[in-house]
């Protein structure tokens, strides 16, 4: 049996803990997560989604702020006698001294195709960037950011449509998956690692507030991955409020056999039409049922679903209704707040 202790924080960590528990391959002695954070109105301390698995499951947790200088932390992990750390997304950087702690290492699985899109956001920039396969890899770390040797990979396709949300879910299920595969592989000395090519290396920083802001000069395609990549946090304004872009469908022909019918239906008509030239920004159709469509530097966007200042989430063509949208009304760029 290989004993481990799971190191991760977020939801994206949940499957990969869910599945090295019910594994009776492993033992998994506790898990290290950041220290509970405070959220909403009444700012309560609310733990991570991965300490709430492991209290569910039983599991000791440790929740150091800073843990290469928790001494007491650091003594008691080491007491463990682990096989392996097992790391998912957990937040903080280990220390050589961490590192060297366990029989088989430090095991990380990061959400991304490596040596691409090292660092603390690879799906949001492989999106970002319209990447249209991506993937997990499991590596053994070293003191660098996500520069250790490769263990596995493995790809997913990424659709047009594809959200942030959608696709970490599946990367998810894929790192848990993977990290079965891997620590067993490593158990039986069955794996070779495989050294990174630093030539290749690319690398996915922390998001920004300016990140989330539209410049309806950019292409319909661009504005289209800002949204999906770093939903639910893209905004414009619009009648000087801003306003949340959830969900957009970029329409143009180039794009017309990824979309649903309904929306192949809607960028034909669209592409037949003769359009009003008006500047990037402005409401050039309401297609019914489903939003406004607004000029962009090149093509048009459908606003599928947005979040008024103040109000739930509504679907664009609630939103046109609501505020009796006309072809003219001009959506500015997002600005930070002042």
């Amino acid at each position: 049996m290989i004993k481990l202790i799971f190191w991760g924080t977020p939801q994206f960590a949940v499957p990969s803990l869910q599945r090295l528990f019910r594994d009776d391959r492993f033992e998994v002695l506790g898990v290290v997560t950041q220290p509970d954070k405070r959220r909403g109105r009444g700012n309560q301390l609310i733990p991570s989604p991965v300490k709430q698995l492991a209290l569910e499951c039983g599991l000791p947790v440790w929740q150091p702020t800073r843990v290469k200088k928790d001494a007491q932390t650091l003594e008691e992990l080491r007491s463990q006698q682990a096989d392996a750390f097992v790391v998912v997304a957990y937040g903080q950087i280990l220390s050589p001294e961490i590192l060297a702690m366990p029989r088989l290492g430090c095991i990380n699985a990061h959400g991304s195709l490596l040596p691409a899109y090292r660092g603390a956001a690879p799906i949001q920039w492989s999106i970002f960037n319209g990447d249209a396969v991506t993937g997990v890899t499991t590596m053994r770390m070293d003191a660098g950011m996500d520069t250790g040797p490769m263990l596995l990979k493995r790809s997913i396709s990424v659709g047009l449509l594809d959200d942030v949300g959608a696709v970490a879910a599946r990367l998810a299920e894929v790192s848990a998956d993977l990290l079965v595969e891997t620590l067993v592989a490593l158990d039986r000395g069955s794996m070779t690692p495989e050294p990174q090519e630093e030539t290749l290396a690319t690398y996915a920083r922390l998001l920004e507030k300016t990140d989330f802001l539209m410049d309806w000069s950019r292409s319909a395609i661009a504005l289209h991955n800002q949204a999906r990549a770093f939903a639910p946090n893209v905004t414009v304004r619009f009648r000087e409020q801003p306003l949340k872009v959830l969900k957009t469908v970029p329409l143009g022909l180039q794009w017309q056999d990824a979309l649903p019918t309904d929306l192949q239906i809607l960028t034909a008509e669209l592409a037949q039409r003769e359009m009003q030239a008006f500047a990037p920004g402005a409401i050039v159709f309401l297609a019914k049922g489903q939003g406004p469509v607004v000029q962009t530097g090149e093509g048009l966007l459908l606003l599928q679903s947005v979040q008024p200042a103040g109000k739930r989430q509504q679907s664009g063509w609630d939103f046109a209704n609501g505020l009796r949208l006309q072809v003219g009304d001009r959506l500015e760029n997002g600005t930070l707040a002042s």
